[in-house]
């Protein structure tokens, strides 16, 4: 890859962390640079993949154990909040955010999935302990260690094991920031019929190349990570791939706006309610 020189004016360091970027998302493959540059730049991807980054924290929920209008339950060994009749033989997992499985607002998606008629289903994935900006001595890097979205991914193949060993015929499922990367994964292992992931986090251009099951990304224009840029290029690669997708971004909306939205902000709720019904459409068209 060619870069043009820089005007002056140019921060030097806008200039590195635009390299930065592009290596992660693209990868070193993208880049002819000396062994010991593309090390340099290779230990950056990796710590990149362990840290958390700022918007993923941004208006924390008030948790509420008693939110929602289904249970919790054990399955796979993990608590699980679940709504929805367990007679139907379609079923969604739901992958969190890294706020878990006692937020209110995903607790009332997962009921939305259910009156949809699907079983839904929202793990624990983090054993009890969700990420706290206020806990000092939980920084988030060190949480993020604990509670990779790779072991998330390995976690909800046992979810899915679960779910099919209850008779569960067709399994769909959404993954909200931290939790797309390991639905995203159940894609490329094909475990599941359909995925939607929602502002998602710690996803790489190869990610998206290696998808083949039907997948629905929506995402939020002022989202720094997945920006519209970058889900055009997703789109592209799903288009190259002929894999059937719906990539839409959402005007004047953050990171975390399906979930993380003011309940008393009607413009926000109206706008999550969107993306919801985006969601549920294209589960109901695939997950049956």
């Amino acid at each position: 890859m060619r870069f043009r020189s820089t005007p002056v004016h140019k921060s030097a360091a806008t200039v590195i962390s635009a390299v930065i970027f592009l290596f992660l998302i693209h990868g070193a493959h993208c880049f002819d640079l000396p062994g010991a540059a593309t090390e340099i730049f290779q230990k950056i991807g990796e710590e990149r993949k362990i840290s958390l980054a700022p918007h993923c924290g941004s208006n924390p929920p008030i948790l509420d154990p008693e939110s929602g209008v289904g249970h919790v339950e054990k399955l796979a060994d993990f608590n699980s909040y679940v709504s929805g009749s367990p007679e139907c033989k379609h079923a969604v997992l739901l992958a969190s955010d890294v706020y878990g499985y006692e937020a209110p607002n995903l607790r009332k998606i997962a009921d939305k999935v259910a009156d949809a008629g699907f079983y839904a289903v929202v793990p624990d994935f983090f054993n009890g302990e969700p990420y706290d900006p206020n806990n000092p001595e939980r920084p988030k890097d060190a949480w993020l260690k604990d509670h990779s979205p790779e072991k998330g991914f390995e976690d909800a193949k046992l979810m899915i094991d679960a779910l099919k060993s209850k008779g569960f015929s067709s399994i769909g499922a959404a993954g909200f920031c931290w939790g797309a990367k390991a639905v995203v994964e159940l894609t490329k292992a094909k475990l599941i019929q359909a995925a939607v992931i929602l502002h998602p986090s710690y996803m790489t251009m190869d990610d998206i190349k290696s998808v083949k099951l039907p997948i629905a990304i929506l995402g939020a224009e002022l989202d720094h990570l997945a920006s519209p840029a970058v889900l055009k290029q997703f789109d592209d690669i799903l288009s190259a791939n002929k894999v059937d997708r719906f990539v839409k971004v959402f005007p004047n909306c953050s990171h975390g706006w399906t979930l993380r939205y003011d309940i008393n902000n009607s413009t926000a709720v109206a706008r999550a309610n969107e993306a919801h019904q985006d969601m549920l459409e294209w589960l109901l068209k695939y997950v049956k």
